[in-house]
Formats: C-alpha cells, sequence, structure tokens
C-alpha cells in the first residue's frame, strides 16, 4: 500500500525523477566549470595572476584564487538549481523558512549524528583495512593552511547552501515524489556520495563515496523530519568548518592527527 515513505508513481514520473535528477547534477558540475574557468580566464587577462599558476602543478596557487575559483564553482551548482526550478516552475520540491526551537533541536542531534555516523564508519574502515581517498581540497590546503580558514566562511555561506539545495533540495525531492521519502532519501543520499568522486585523488575513492552517501543519509534524514533545508545547510556548515578547523590544526602542527 502506498505512503508517503515508500510508493511507486507512474512511469514518467518515475522516468523524470531519474533523468531530471542525473541532469541537474551534471549541469551543476558543468556550469561549475565554466564558472570557473570564466572567473580564471578575468584574473588572468586582468593581470591578477599568471597563466602558469592554472596550467603548471608547479606553480602554487595563491589561497584567495583558490577561494574566488571555490565560489565560482558552486555558485554553478546555485544557478543549476534556479535554472531548472524557472524551467520546470516548480514551486513544492522543497521547503524552507527560519527554523523554530524544534528545528534547532533536530540540527544539533542531526551534528551529533554526523560525528556519530562518521566515527562509526571510519572503525569500519580501519577494522576492513580499506583505503580512503583524499579530497583534493585537502591537499590544497596541506600545502596552504591558511587556506583551511579562509574555508570556513565560504563553505558555511556558499559551499553548504549550494550543495544541500541541490543534493537534499531537488534531488530529494524529485526522488520523493516519485518513490516517496525513504528511497528518496536513500536514492539522493547515493547521488550526493558519487558526485564527490571528481574531487577524489589516490587509491580509496569507492570508500570515501561510501562515507560521504552515509553522511548525506543523515543530512537528508534531518530535512525530512524537520521540512527547512535551512537545517541541513546549517549542519553542513557546522561540519565542513569543523573539519576544515580540525585541517588547519594539523597542518600547523598544532595538533597530532
Amino acid at each position: 500500500m502506498a505512503s508517503k515513505y515508500y510508493r511507486v508513481t507512474d512511469w514518467r514520473t518515475r522516468l523524470e525523477s531519474v533523468g531530471h535528477s542525473m541532469g541537474v547534477v551534471v549541469a551543476a558540475f558543468l556550469l561549475g566549470y565554466l564558472f570557473t574557468y570564466v572567473v580564471a580566464f578575468v584574473l588572468v587577462g586582468l593581470g591578477f595572476v599568471s597563466l602558469e599558476v592554472f596550467t603548471d602543478p608547479d606553480v602554487p596557487l595563491p589561497g584567495w584564487v583558490a577561494i574566488v575559483a571555490f565560489i565560482a564553482q558552486f555558485s554553478g551548482f546555485v544557478a543549476a538549481v534556479v535554472a531548472y526550478l524557472a524551467w520546470r516552475d516548480e514551486t513544492d520540491l522543497f521547503e524552507y523558512g527560519v527554523p523554530d526551537l524544534t528545528d534547532l533541536a533536530w540540527g544539533v542531534a542531526g551534528l551529533v549524528g554526523l560525528f556519530v555516523a562518521a566515527f562509526a564508519v571510519s572503525a569500519l574502515i580501519q577494522l576492513l583495512g580499506a583505503e580512503t581517498a583524499t579530497n583534493e581540497v585537502i591537499e590544497l590546503g596541506q600545502q596552504n593552511p591558511r587556506l583551511f580558514l579562509y574555508l570556513i566562511p565560504v563553505t558555511i555561506l556558499v559551499v553548504a547552501p549550494a550543495e544541500e539545495l541541490l543534493f537534499r533540495g531537488v534531488v530529494q525531492g524529485l526522488f520523493r515524489r516519485a518513490y516517496g521519502v525513504v528511497p528518496g532519501l536513500v536514492l539522493a543520499s547515493a547521488l550526493f556520495g558519487v558526485a564527490h568522486w571528481l574531487a577524489l585523488t589516490g587509491g580509496g575513492k569507492l570508500t570515501y563515496v561510501a562515507i560521504a552517501a552515509v553522511l548525506g543519509i543523515v543530512l537528508g534524514t534531518v530535512y525530512e523530519l524537520t521540512d527547512n533545508l535551512v537545517v541541513p545547510v546549517a549542519i553542513h556548515g557546522a561540519w565542513n568548518a569543523f573539519l576544515f578547523g580540525v585541517q588547519y590544526l594539523v597542518a600547523t602542527g598544532a595538533v597530532q592527527p
């Protein structure tokens, strides 16, 4: 029997949920790369940086340039979401508003849930002896630790809202409409994990994707419980800010990994 938690709608809705979800994610990345290349072209053209900064791996990337590039990339995510919503005239894919006390409570619970999930998955990975890939952002920060500090406000104000709009807002909304809350949550989280593949270096990429998917399930669950996209945005931003803060302390030798 169909319910809000699980249902199978008509074939057209199911097909659209898959095709449109994949399409808006691909569009987000393409626009992200386009915006980044445009910014790089402008910076080089105006003489702020040399072309070698973007073409020669031996030339260090200035921290401020990396920040501008990140903002441009995730602005592409927002542009893709806005374009999709305008094209489809969608008004009910996701909800948002000023968080109330219940939302704040779920926000704290969700942040704790992320820590618990990350700890549990890390323990399992160690037990299995699996390798985990590294996000290229971490490698950039290790070369220039101050970058981690710059990334804290960027992830709170730009990265977290952009990713949550895309994956919890549009993608989870589309899958929920076609399959219900639980399948929508799982499918959106899986796509969220896979989307991190392009930002990874080294071996163990599948392990990293699995970790991101598990964390996506926590964020998606909080969203379904609150019906307020602002809550997972806040959790996501706080989580990333914490990770960047820890990475800064490790990179500067303030704490041992």
